[in-house]
């Protein structure tokens, strides 16, 4: 008996068949594609299959992301005065922060 992915999930079925690829590329090559990918709004791999003729999809929203564990709310806090308990208030001070950075450029 097969049973029969749940409605919500049949959407996602071609993604569930797509194979992530990569590539080892040069490094000139992989710098170049992501400052064209940075150019043009897109994600690397978006900027990967514009180049191959593939469709894409623009990001709605672009965002960047990082990674922050427990150690480095306990870091920031201490750098912001802020609680490190106080996450919203810490991710409000990176924001102003990386604003200010840019601003230099």
């Amino acid at each position: 008996m097969v049973k029969q992915l749940p409605e919500a999930w049949q959407k996602n079925k071609p993604a569930i068949k797509a194979i992530q690829v990569a590539f080892d590329l040069d490094e000139e090559i992989g710098q170049a594609i992501k400052l064209a990918a940075v150019k043009s709004g897109l994600s690397p791999s978006a900027q990967i299959r514009k180049i191959l003729g593939l469709s894409y999809s623009i990001p709605k929203r672009p965002r960047l992301t990082t990674s922050l564990n427990d150690e480095d709310y306990i870091l920031l806090g201490e750098r912001f005065a802020i609680a490190p308990t106080d996450k919203i208030a810490i991710r409000s001070r990176i924001i102003a922060l990386l604003a200010e950075e840019v601003s230099d450029l």
